[in-house]
């Protein structure tokens, strides 16, 4: 197993399109082999976002990245959060 973390820190006012632009980038990955699980969660002390997905291998996950960003280039993702946290494992 292989799981990618992201949390993202919306700038004031932007967190709406934030969190629409993370559930099109998840929607992406909907029939992608090897893709377990997508999440989108919001952390209740901070209101940070977390994209969590969870993926055969890491192959697999980088097939998705490259599908998913084409979803959403045009978001502008800087212009709506600060820059993000990403966080790779595979089981030990």
């Amino acid at each position: 197993m292989f799981v990618s973390m992201t949390v993202h820190k919306a700038h004031p006012g932007k967190e709406a399109l934030l969190l629409e632009a993370m559930h099109r980038y998840g929607a992406a990955g909907e029939g992608q082999p090897g893709l377990q699980q997508v999440h989108v969660l919001r952390d209740t002390a901070t209101g940070e976002l977390v994209g969590l997905t969870l993926w055969d291998d890491e192959a697999a996950m980088i097939a998705y990245r490259n599908a998913a960003q084409a979803t959403t280039q045009n978001d502008g993702f800087e212009a709506l959060q600060e820059p993000i946290k990403a966080y790779m494992f595979e089981e030990a």
